[in-house]
């Protein structure tokens, strides 16, 4: 049977609407209504809520920091020329052994693999630190650490007020607490240069995206554990504020 020219047009018609119509809804039945990159993007639905790329990233760079700073406050710890830094050290070290354990505590359920190194520019603060020795090396170690945790300090915040996965929100506060606890103690030492501090946390970023990303795991490895230290006695969730100045 034969169809006139009319009647050709007006299926060729209906079925590039109906290519288009479905192009449209395929994407939001996925839930892939926004663009790869789109931090808002929901990339798994748990039953803990849908977790979007914010969050997922928000998991991997909490893990991520642990992955520098513990070992970087084992070395406050142990080199560190004054009492302050000693805290400091002590503070770091429990702190982001209990960040850990709930980065591993919660991955597999939100189905996220977690790193086993800090990206290059974390090992890259590590090894600047540890070539410094005395007050340099204090010096170092404290204004290096104040710039990651105050870049990180709203980027919690953001994450608290709009994630809408429950394990994430309790891995939000709780780095909140433990992140509040970091700056005060560094603080307390006496040695923040809050000028170049606040220039460089707030500064646009410099480095390519690999240099600032952790690598993942190679196949097969197995995930590092940042040991908990009960025997330093420390409590990260209520932070001490410094005195004011204008204090009697």
């Amino acid at each position: 049977m034969r169809l006139s020219r009319s009647r050709i047009g007006v299926v060729v018609l209906f079925a590039a609407m109906t290519l288009t119509l479905t192009a449209l809804a395929f994407p939001a039945v996925l839930g892939l209504d926004k663009p790869d990159g789109n931090q808002n993007r929901v990339v798994a639905s748990t039953k803990y809520g849908p977790l979007t790329e914010a969050d997922r990233d928000f998991v991997v760079k909490v893990r991520a920091a642990g992955l520098w700073e513990y070992p970087l406050g084992e070395s406050v710890l142990e080199r560190g020329t004054t009492k302050e830094m000693k805290t400091a050290g002590e503070h770091l070290i429990v702190g982001h052994a209990g960040l850990d354990a709930m980065c591993r505590e919660i991955s597999p359920e939100l189905g996220i693999t977690l790193p086993n190194r800090a990206s290059p520019q974390q090992e890259g603060f590590v090894t600047t630190v540890n070539s410094k020795s005395g007050k340099e090396f204090d010096s170092s170690a404290v204004n290096i650490m104040r710039v990651t945790h105050g870049q990180i300090f709203p980027a919690i915040a953001k994450i608290r007020a709009s994630t809408n996965n429950t394990l994430v929100r309790q891995l939000a506060d709780l780095a909140n607490d433990t992140v509040l606890d970091h700056i005060t103690v560094l603080e307390k030492t006496g040695l923040v240069e809050y000028d170049q501090v606040t220039f460089k946390q707030t500064g646009p970023a410099k480095l390519p995206k690999e240099k600032v990303t952790p690598p993942p795991p190679q196949p097969g490895e197995q995930v590092l554990v940042l040991k908990d230290r009960p025997d330093l006695n420390v409590d990260t969730a209520a932070p001490t504020p410094t005195p004011s100045p204008a204090a009697p």
